[in-house]
């Protein structure tokens, strides 16, 4: 099946992004207590991870985000795998989503994760931003990543749960020439970045780019995202994207999950309103939920 350019699919109407896939992988009973997180399973489980999108696929999900969002040289490093081998790994979670899409009766698309630095450290640091590194160090940290993802042809980069304004631009700095179009999506709290810089400013700095094709907010509280989007549309004129966590809160110290749920799908209207185009859920939204979400959207 021909897919058309993500840019011109938004430009037809919103598209349901995938839910969690750490939730999914878990629920298939795979253990994600290592530090590599689900980047881990590219070495050691890889059907469980196209398992995890097919089950989004059939929920009705259009657009699947990758398991590289922790995925980086320097964590493989740690357990002793090479850059040629990671480098490998970073190309298999876009072969993984793929594979997925192609047994769909419908365009899908694939979006390569790539998450910020403090995702890389697991200890909660892509929460609070502000890891002491220059854009210069951080846009060092981020090209080889990068390169290696758009080597594997998704349609899109996700840079995505982004915590600050400086990280933001040295992704945006490092993805420059690469050929593949981004979303920038930061991760919030309340009406601010979780560095605490204000949406509007931290919005901005995707305006005029034309290699960014959205914008938004995502790994967030779904009350707060109302607001953003409405921000990112009026800020950069650019779609948006939207998907927030459940509602419940991440422990980083014990991590687990604290509290109650409260992610509803009939957000969907409040955010396509205000100029949502790439919506779905992040962690612990399953398939069950984005399912309610494609039919509330395709029944607008």
């Amino acid at each position: 099946m021909t897919v058309a350019p993500l840019a011109a699919a938004l430009a037809r109407g919103p598209l349901v992004l995938d839910g969690g896939l750490s939730n999914q992988l878990v629920a298939q009973g795979c253990d994600l207590t290592d530090e590599l997180w689900s980047a881990r399973l590219l070495a050691d489980e890889p059907a469980q991870i196209e398992a995890a999108h097919t089950a989004y696929v059939r929920a009705g999900a259009r657009v699947l985000i990758t398991a590289s969002y922790q995925a980086t040289f320097e964590g493989f490093a740690k357990r002793g795998v090479g850059r040629e081998e990671t480098a490998a790994l970073l190309r298999r979670s876009a072969e993984l989503a793929r594979r997925a899409a192609a047994r769909a009766e419908r365009e899908v698309w694939v979006a390569a994760s790539v998450g910020p630095y403090g995702a890389m450290l697991a200890d909660g640091s892509e929460y609070k931003g502000r890891y002491g590194l220059s854009v210069a160090e951080l846009e060092r940290f981020h090209r080889p990543r990068i390169e290696a993802l758009a080597g594997a042809g998704p349609d899109a980069l996700a840079l995505e749960t982004v915590p600050d304004v400086d990280e933001a631009r040295a992704l945006l700095r490092a993805v420059r020439g690469c050929g593949v179009p981004v979303w920038l999506s930061y991760s919030i709290e309340g009406g601010a970045t979780r560095a605490g810089q204000p949406l509007a400013e931290a919005f901005a700095v995707a305006a005029g780019n034309d290699q960014v094709i959205a914008v938004g907010v995502n790994c967030c509280a779904p009350g707060d995202a109302d607001r953003a989007v409405e921000i990112a549309a009026r800020v950069t004129g650019k779609p948006v994207v939207v998907y927030p966590n459940s509602g419940e809160g991440w422990d980083a110290r014990a991590r687990d999950w604290r509290g109650s749920a409260t992610f509803d799908p009939a957000r969907v209207a409040v955010w396509r309103a205000a100029g949502a185009r790439l919506i779905g859920g992040c962690c612990r939204v399953g398939p069950e939920r984005i399912a309610e979400l494609a039919a509330l959207l395709e029944n607008q």
